[in-house]
């Protein structure tokens, strides 16, 4: 019979604790870029500052529907190689650089509003399950490490996704658009967020191998 040691989980690397959590980075750049850009594309879609409380409700709610659910089917979700997480990492992910791809060419104000709550609703997709991952992968003893990498990833994709229209500002990128719309500045910064995004998730799907629920299993008994 095989003993406890032998079945606790293997202690991960600098670098398994790095592609556990890089995925998260890109996603905060998403939420970074929504957060700072959103109000001044609804306003160069002709939005009010009036309006702006009431298309931006959508956001949080959607946070507070699709987190628990999709924490509940991560968990009783098993796809062969692809595993429990990594499927609505990879989902999300999609969903959420393609609705960033195409927040910048919006023609109107309601295309707009349904890209955001399908860019928040993506997100919380690939995010409540990178927050389970932690606890999938590492063994209790590196919990706390495995953590702190998720939020050093966290701020540091809050940062890149803020400053980015300032830093194509101050290269020469039109931040203005004569007559209205959506500026230069804004439009390249989403789209390379889809981008960084897409690959960041990308890099922990495809670095990471996931536990089986029988290996999980033994590891519990242990």
């Amino acid at each position: 019979m095989a003993t406890s040691a032998t079945r606790d989980k293997p202690r991960q690397s600098f670098a398994g604790l790095w592609n556990i959590s890089f995925g998260f980075f890109g996603i905060q750049i998403g939420f970074a870029l929504q957060n700072a850009n959103m109000s001044r594309i609804f306003q160069s879609l002709g939005s009010s500052l009036d309006d702006l409380p009431a298309l931006w409700i959508a956001a949080p709610l959607t946070g507070l529907l699709v987190q628990p659910i999709v924490g509940h089917m991560s968990d009783k979700t098993w796809l062969g190689r692809l595993g429990r997480r990594r499927p609505y990492f990879l989902a999300g992910a999609i969903l959420a650089a393609l609705s960033l791809v195409l927040m910048p060419l919006a023609p109107a104000l309601l295309m707009a509003a349904i890209l955001l709550w399908t860019l928040d609703a993506s997100l919380n997709i690939s995010m409540e399950p990178f927050r389970a991952f932690v606890g999938d992968m590492l063994r209790k003893d590196q919990h706390t490490a495995g953590y702190a990498v998720q939020t050093a990833f966290i701020g540091a994709g809050a940062v890149v996704g803020s400053i980015f229209p300032w830093l194509l500002d101050s290269m020469g990128v039109a931040n203005e658009v004569p007559g209205g719309g959506i500026p230069d500045t804004v439009r390249y910064s989403f789209w390379f967020g889809g981008a960084a995004l897409f690959l960041a998730v990308l890099w922990t799907i495809v670095s990471t191998d996931e536990y089986s629920p029988d290996r999980m299993a033994a590891f519990e008994e242990s």
